[in-house]
């Protein structure tokens, strides 16, 4: 992979003790496969000055095919579709950063700021799922980068995908955390109806200030509660995902947000602590000395503790859930609070409803020939 020019690389910001705007990321670090490192430096000539604002820029991706597999024992589906790669909601904790590093961008600024689209996504769907050998399994939309990410609104690729999906009888599960997932209620309500589709909506705080600083371009709690009493009410099934749960930041919410989105009607209840992978460790780290100073080490501590001395250890039967006496406990209380709240759900898993595979049909098959 070919190395980017210094001048290529944007620097993350003029004053580093200032947050930019409107962004969880403060820097653009090299990603993991490049030969040569830069690193940002104050020479003290310039004065400090607030940071520009980063502009979101789109860039196209020509796959030939849309629709990921997997076989990991920790999730609940085989099959997955991405609408976007990237996500300008800026959470700094995602997961999926470092898979910017496959484009040869930053898993930093460059992530939240450069989406890749699939303008072809809807021909790309309609063409897998016609080929002869294709068996159908329920796919998850949205499990990498949120499909109704800002600009979704403008671009409508994910409402594009559910039309297909649709068309075909394709059994679908939806992975969330912005409140636009209602504008499709015309497209899911009937398939709910079929049993064809079912909706996760994570809500990771109902702290406003801290939903500010953690995930700058996301929808309040509140509108996502909302979110899932519009879903329930257009009657489709909802699980509540509280993730990431962060030590000292808001792990004490889980219980409040759990009775908030039984009321709002979710029928199922996860949680996730908090994942580092990769350079994703980096900027969480910046992003926690930037923000909450007086307790970085702590927080940080705990995490430790939880992933066996290290950021993270990725091991499947704890990635999700961790080790050591803070996850245990952690668990603990989400079993109680399940119990209490009437949650359907009793392990966390990452279940999803069972959906109705039978009614799959292709609309574009060749004839036999004889």
């Amino acid at each position: 992979m070919p190395d980017r020019h210094p001048a290529d690389i944007q620097d993350s910001t003029s004053d580093q003790s200032r947050p930019i705007k409107g962004r969880g990321a403060q820097s653009n670090p090299d990603n993991r496969f490049f030969s040569r490192q830069h690193e940002y430096f104050d020479d003290g000539w310039d004065e400090p000055e607030a940071a520009p604002a980063v502009q979101t820029i789109t860039l196209s991706d020509r796959t030939k095919t849309i629709i990921t597999t997997n076989r990991s024992p920790d999730i609940g589906f085989d099959q997955s579709i991405n609408p976007y790669r990237g996500c300008e909601h800026g959470c700094i904790y995602c997961y999926a950063r470092p898979t910017h590093a496959y484009w040869d961008l930053s898993p930093g600024l460059d992530f939240e700021s450069k989406i890749i689209i699939k303008p072809d996504a809807a021909r790309l769907l309609r063409a897998q799922l016609d080929k002869p050998g294709y068996r159908v399994k329920p796919v998850c939309i949205g499990a990498n980068t949120d499909p109704y990410q800002p600009l979704e609104s403008r671009l409508k690729s994910t409402r594009s995908i559910i039309e297909v999906l649709a068309e075909y009888r394709h059994p679908f599960s939806i992975i969330t955390k912005s409140q636009l997932i209602v504008r499709d209620l015309d497209l899911l309500a009937p398939l709910a109806a079929q049993n064809l589709c079912s909706v996760a909506i994570s809500v990771t705080t109902l702290d406003n200030d801290l939903k500010r600083r953690l995930e700058p371009r996301t929808p309040s709690g509140a509108r996502r509660l909302q979110a899932i009493r519009s879903l329930t009410e257009a009657g489709v099934r909802v699980t509540l995902l509280t993730a990431p749960v962060i030590p000292c930041l808001n792990d004490h919410e889980l219980e409040l947000i759990m009775a908030a989105g039984r009321d709002a009607g979710a029928a199922n209840a996860r949680y996730i602590l908090l994942r580092l992978p990769l350079e994703v460790s980096e900027l969480f780290r910046e992003w926690l000395q930037l923000h909450y100073p007086d307790r970085a080490d702590h927080v940080m501590s705990i995490i430790r503790q939880s992933r066996g001395g290290r950021d993270y250890r990725s091991r499947f039967g704890e990635r999700l859930r961790g080790t050591g006496p803070f996850a245990d406990l952690l668990h603990h209380r989400w079993q109680v609070a399940c119990r209490k709240l009437g949650y359907r759900n009793t392990e966390n898993r990452e279940e999803h409803f069972e959906l109705e595979t039978s009614l799959f049909r292709k609309h574009h098959q060749q004839l036999t020939l004889f």
